[in-house]
């Protein structure tokens, strides 16, 4: 009688010990970062010839690059009407990626040259070139660091004065990294970053790298067959509190808002399936 009994609670000790393990390997397993649409507050024009690559805002007057060997470049333009302030081509080979600003330096990355380019911000007078492994693709800093994507799961940070890679951050939604970072941007203390060749931007934590959220910007931007005219471009006024995004080729630039939860995003259930 004895033994049936302690072996029973042997039996209910285990029950409760394997119990106990799943519920705790519940909490710690990575949730599936909701998704947002996104509410429309203004719409602004953009010129629909820009392959839009980097974007930010900055004193009134957004700051663009554009893509595309021939026609990359940087330009200044006016917030409400689109009017092009100022603009400096690229030349070839260069295919011009993102840029940052920092301190009184526009800094911008090519694609797969390796190279790229320190301009005045004031009047993109050329001052230096640096070199950096990898491809570049989006650039934004978060005050201390640059912070660079080459279409990996993996950002780096670059210190700002040598230009020099000090670290990187692996993003993660679900459990999955997350391929593809493109244009990103500092939005209150998260790195926002758009998904290439998908309509949803990453809104990441920067000391995990986990995926928070998502938004889908899927109801914007021209409905026509182009597969380039992807949403691609996000600038953030942190004086206004006011989030801007576009896409290549896009003749629109929309000031939008988080808006309702979307259910059942085939893009993003596929993120966080890992590709599946």
């Amino acid at each position: 009688m004895l033994k049936s009994r302690r072996n029973i609670l042997i039996l209910a000790g285990a029950i409760l010990a394997i119990a106990v393990v799943a519920w705790w390997l519940f909490l710690r397993a990575p949730s599936t970062p909701p998704v947002y649409a996104v509410r429309v507050v203004k719409q602004l024009p953009h010129d629909p010839q820009a392959f839009t690559e980097g974007l930010f805002f900055q004193d009134g007057i957004f700051y663009e690059s554009t893509g595309e060997v021939g026609a990359s470049g940087v330009r200044k333009t006016k917030l409400e009407t689109g009017e092009v302030l100022l603009d400096s081509a690229l030349q070839p080979p260069y295919f011009g990626e993102g840029i940052v600003p920092w301190k009184d330096r526009l800094i911008q990355v090519t694609w797969k040259d390796k190279t790229g380019f320190v301009y005045n911000l004031k009047d993109f007078a050329l001052r230096d070139s640096f070199s950096y492994q990898g491809e570049g693709w989006g650039m934004t800093q978060d005050g201390k660091r640059l912070i660079l994507s080459d279409g990996t799961p993996t950002l780096r940070f670059l210190d700002p004065e040598t230009l020099k890679q000090t670290g990187t951050l692996s993003v993660t939604a679900g459990g999955c990294p997350v391929k593809y970072l493109n244009e990103l941007e500092w939005v209150n203390g998260e790195i926002y970053a758009n998904i290439w060749q998908t309509s949803l931007i990453a809104q990441i934590d920067p000391a995990t790298g986990q995926v928070k959220s998502f938004l889908d910007v899927s109801a914007l931007g021209p409905k026509d067959a182009d597969p380039d005219a992807v949403a691609n471009g996000i600038a953030w006024d942190a004086a206004g509190k006011r989030l801007f995004v576009t896409g290549k080729y896009w003749p629109q630039l929309y000031q939008v808002d988080q808006g309702a939860k979307v259910d059942n995003s085939e893009a993003a259930a596929k993120i966080v399936g890992c590709g599946k």
